[in-house]
């Protein structure tokens, strides 16, 4: 034991170090299309128009999720201009904070070393730092649902009133950051607890009303804003309706109308798909998860009760994201503290068997698929400067099998993180780069001239939220011939359209000029076709900048 102690105290702040370093390279990388674009274009408008009640967003009023990370990075905006960095900035800030309150709630429930693994095991989570780059709402929801829980912990220990109040504010933000629902999240796990424990008299303690009062004080300026933005205004046109509430739509249709696929936004939903899609999210520890899963269920059962909030919130959310009709990746990003958890008390208790090797052997396995899984695709897609990422990639896992271990434990984290930095590296600094070529509306921004910044730019056959985002200032989306019409009058100008629409309107006698004409591509849904570079010329497609001259001044 005292070998492993010092192995943490030694190496958990240089991993933990640099697993954060791994994660920050994305903060730099241009925003990707479509809900991180669109999201940074919301929180643009809100500092454009100063407006910090009205979200607005894709065309039109923008009613789906709340406004609490709109708020964040307008607020960054404010300080550090419109940026993709600066829209990034808060999340990871978030992220962050995250971290400190994972180490916390594993430290109370278990101890320091479980507190410190579990850390290092999030702090390089796939999903987790897909998140970080690619931003959207987890991250601050992970910081708030893990702060609340903390805070939550202490008011159950009737440690200090105050953590009543961080409890109620940090559960407020969840709820201004993705709905009502967090309650389930937050709540699930405690109800647990508490009927395991036959602690029944907890479902009246005034503790977590007034928590629960407090919170509903503290979400009022979202209250606030939803209604004088739609409920004032029944003569708006939301999902192609009038007379919507936007204080309904919060309460239920955003989310009891997803979870029963009967609100104004439908999706369709696979009972297994967080199951499959968990064991490559949560790279390079999955196996680790689903070894702590089935510990837990084998010898975990009736020992120390209260972990029970952990494990019943995971279990809680799990089923909820499974039974919902609304399934994408990255909502699994919210387990991956109690994710880390679980899977750090299991590498602990093997540990503490002289049991992990096996997991070790598992640990090579998947960083040598890595390695084979990152050449192939270098030489599928043949991006430049790929021979430098191979030869990164090879370096990085014969360095970590050559160093000699203090203990398997240090061996089985040095492992994951290599694997870690051969990704990020690979993603970061290669892959990322070469699709983001393809984001044609942000390439178009970048070809109006900075004198030119000024000038009206419109989108009309085809769309881009980059475009949106990376213009200087606004960008009229023209749904029809006779807008676009009132806009070329307004020459000069810039339009963003297809290759098929530039044609027509020059041949028409339009007076513009192709002032770039970037591939396309829809670089989040990628298709062997793009990917294989032989055949990516058949797969992407042209998208035209056009500068409409004013023929009055010619």
């Amino acid at each position: 034991m005292n070998h492993r102690d010092l192995l943490l105290h030694r190496y958990f702040p240089w991993l933990l170090l640099s697993g954060i370093l791994l994660n920050i390279p994305g903060l730099w990388l241009d925003i990707i299309e479509p809900d991180g674009a669109l999201y940074a274009t919301i929180a643009k408008h809100i500092v454009i128009h100063n407006d910090w009640i009205n979200l607005y967003g894709d065309g039109h009023d923008w009613l789906d999720k709340p406004h609490f990370p709109f708020w964040m990075a307008a607020i960054s905006y404010k300080i550090f201009g419109i940026t993709g960095f600066a829209y990034k900035l808060p999340a990871f800030l978030f992220w962050l904070l995250s971290l400190r309150y994972t180490y916390l709630i594993a430290k109370e429930l278990y101890n320091e070393d479980v507190a410190k693994i579990a850390v290092l095991i999030y702090t390089v989570a796939l999903h987790s730092t897909l998140a970080n780059f690619d931003v959207r709402a987890e991250p601050y929801l992970t910081a708030c649902i893990t702060g609340a829980a903390w805070h939550m912990l202490q008011v159950n220990a009737r440690i200090h009133w105050s953590h009543i109040v961080w409890a109620a504010l940090f559960a407020a933000c969840a709820i201004m950051t993705k709905g009502i629902f967090v309650l389930i999240t937050l709540g699930g796990g405690w109800v647990i607890y508490w009927l395991i424990s036959k602690q029944f008299r907890q479902f009246v303690n005034y503790r977590w009303w007034l928590v629960l009062a407090l919170c509903f004080v503290f979400i009022l300026p979202e209250l606030y804003s939803l209604y004088v933005q739609f409920d004032l205004h029944p003569e708006k046109v939301v999902f192609g309706k009038t007379n919507i509430s936007g204080l309904r739509f919060f309460f239920w249709d955003s989310q009891f109308g997803r979870f029963f696929n009967t609100g104004p936004i439908k999706g369709k939903g696979d009972v297994t798909f967080f199951l499959h899609t968990t064991l490559w999210a949560f790279l390079p520890w999955s196996v680790g998860l689903v070894g702590g899963i089935v510990y837990l269920l084998r010898f975990e059962k009736n020992r120390d009760a209260i972990r029970w909030i952990i494990y019943g919130s995971t279990l809680v959310t799990f089923l909820l994201f499974s039974l919902s009709k609304f399934q994408l990746p990255h909502y699994l990003v919210i387990e991956f503290p109690y994710f880390s958890i679980i899977t750090a008390y299991f590498f602990y208790e093997l540990a503490r068997r002289s049991q992990l090797q096996h997991l070790v052997t598992a640990q090579t396995i998947l960083l040598v698929i890595t390695l084979i899984f990152i050449s192939v695709l270098l030489y599928i897609t043949r991006i430049e400067n790929g021979i430098i990422a191979a030869v990164i990639a090879l370096a990085i896992v014969f360095a970590v099998n050559i160093v000699k271990y203090g203990n398997p434990m240090q061996h089985l984290l040095f492992k994951g993180y290599a694997m870690a930095a051969m990704l990020y590296i690979f993603l970061f600094q290669f892959f990322y780069p070469f699709l983001l070529q393809y984001q044609s509306g942000m390439q178009a921004a970048r070809f109006i001239p900075e004198k030119n910044r000024h000038l009206p730019v419109a989108a009309y056959g085809s769309f881009s939220y980059s475009l949106e985002f990376y213009s200087a200032g606004e960008v009229k989306l023209l749904k029809n011939g006779e807008l676009l019409g009132d806009f070329i009058d307004t020459a000069p100008c810039y339009l963003y359209t297809t290759a098929a629409i530039a044609d027509s309107l020059i041949r028409s006698g339009v007076d513009a000029e192709v002032q770039a004409s970037p591939q396309h591509f829809h670089v989040t849904r990628l298709k062997m076709g793009f990917l294989d570079e032989k055949k990516r010329s058949a797969a992407v497609e042209p998208r035209y900048l056009l500068y409409i001259r004013d023929e009055h001044t010619m």
